[in-house]
């Protein structure tokens, strides 16, 4: 049985709150202290998964253009979890340095399989986008973060910006840019079909991302050693790196026994190998396992945050 938590909501859908088995832990961020939020907006209308909040610094924005915004996507497997979870508290500290901050829920594998979860969250930037204005965003300067599942997500959204089989435009904002300017994925699945064989090279585990009840086999439909590779690779940011990536911060820990830390060392290969030099900064926590608090220690938080002043001042 995966590590990643299997419960069930009503009618057989997992729940939506914070789950043990997703990176977090299972505590509600505490935003009470936070001024300036709004909660639960809906960002589209075909399900009660595609909302997100939206959290302002108290002061203005350093400029005209408005807030950069950082849009967090929660991790949990792409089964569990929620926006609201304690994922979010390092992405909130950002609201001190002038970022608005987003963190949205998506369509989990109980409701829709792939390619929903990227649609939604494709919808979500669109979103952000068509309303910079009224909210004092800078619709340029939208940056994608998340972990594990988030972290496949907030890579899809870098990588796949140009490819619009994974747009929905029924959701809403049709003609609106889904591009992001920046990412930063930690921990993230990049390549499903060789995580078992990865795991096992480094003699962690278990070995259960092919099983049938696997999280990447929940999220695509079917267990994913019966589809045909080029499916499964349609979930794979890797599969669409091109010249429109845009800056890239990979982090893993080397300990990580769900998913290997090799899906984001060859992940940064390949985007070197395609791009050139400086297309993506990759960082390896020594120690570290997955959702390890070693993430969000002031030491790796200030690597994150110059990365991201570097790219989106």
């Amino acid at each position: 049985m995966n590590q990643h938590d299997r419960q069930k909501g009503p009618e057989g859908l997992p729940p939506r709150g914070p789950g043990p088995g997703g990176p977090g832990g299972n505590r509600i961020a505490d935003i009470s202290g936070i001024k300036r939020k709004e909660l639960d907006i809906p960002y589209a209308r075909v399900s009660r998964a595609q909302m997100l909040d939206l959290y302002l610094p108290e002061r203005p924005a350093k400029d005209a253009r408005g807030y950069p915004v950082l849009l967090h996507i929660h991790g949990g497997g792409f089964m569990i979890c929620d926006k609201r979870d304690d994922q979010v508290n390092d992405w909130l500290h950002f609201l001190d340095e002038g970022y608005a901050v987003a963190s949205a829920n998506y369509r989990l594998s109980g409701e829709a399989v792939f390619p929903s979860a990227v649609q939604d969250v494709k919808c979500a930037v669109r979103w952000l986008r068509a309303n910079a204005a009224r909210l004092g965003l800078d619709a340029d300067r939208i940056a994608a973060v998340g972990g594990s599942a988030g972290g496949n997500l907030s890579a899809m959204l870098a990588t796949s910006s140009n490819h619009p089989d994974l747009l929905d435009d029924s959701l809403g904002f049709a003609g609106v840019s889904c591009a992001v300017r920046a990412c930063v994925a930690w921990f993230g699945p990049t390549d499903f079909l060789a995580m078992d064989r990865q795991l096992a090279s480094v003699g962690l585990g278990p070995c259960d991302h092919d099983e049938a009840d696997s999280p990447e086999s929940r999220y695509l439909g079917t267990q994913i050693t019966k589809l045909d590779p080029a499916l499964v690779a349609r979930a794979n940011p890797m599969t669409y790196i091109d010249d429109s990536l845009p800056p890239i911060l990979l982090e893993h820990g080397d300990r990580d026994h769900l998913v290997p830390y090799l899906q984001s060392a060859m992940f940064a290969e390949e985007i070197t190998k395609r791009l050139g030099p400086g297309r993506v900064q990759f960082e390896i926590l020594a120690g570290a396992d997955h959702g390890d608090p070693m993430f969000g220690a002031p030491t790796n938080m200030a690597k994150v945050r110059a990365f991201l002043e570097r790219h989106l001042a």
